[in-house]
């Protein structure tokens, strides 16, 4: 039964069971090779996401950092702005008790004159002492102010 005789006759005998059953095998093949396809499709596209994502995370996490190195700067700012207010208050205090200081100075200098000016001696050396002794504390709290 070669290849002579009748055409295309194959070597062996061929019936439609085992025709349909290549048909099938082919069909199972090809769906197979789809399947496979899709999968390596999606594993490809699943892959591409991974590493977008990947990405995106560590942009993310960049963005992050720089936040919170610029909240960092804020509070190392703010800290000093509030110590700076802290000194100013201080500074503040301290030039109203020195106004103050002054006009008690002025108002009893000025009394000692009007007490000499009356011919009332005893009033203006009583008025010098009290004068004195407060020129004296004055001086005690600014070197208490100044070694702390």
């Amino acid at each position: 039964m070669g290849k002579k005789g009748k055409g295309n006759m194959l070597a062996f005998p061929v019936s439609r069971r085992s025709c349909r059953l290549a048909d099938a095998t082919r069909k199972h093949s090809r769906s197979s090779n789809r399947t496979h396809q899709l999968r390596k499709t999606r594993l490809k596209n699943l892959t591409t996401r991974m590493k977008r994502l990947r990405v995106e995370m560590e942009e993310i996490s960049e963005e992050q950092k720089k936040i919170k190195d610029g909240q960092r700067q804020v509070r190392e700012k703010f800290e000093a702005i509030e110590l700076e207010c802290e000194q100013l208050r201080k500074e503040t205090k301290l030039i109203t008790q020195q106004s103050l200081s002054t006009q008690i100075r002025l108002a009893l200098m000025f009394q000692i004159l009007k007490a000499r000016e009356n011919h009332d001696f005893s009033k203006a050396s009583q008025l010098t002492s009290v004068l004195r002794e407060l020129i004296k504390r004055e001086n005690q709290q600014k070197e208490a102010f100044t070694a702390n």
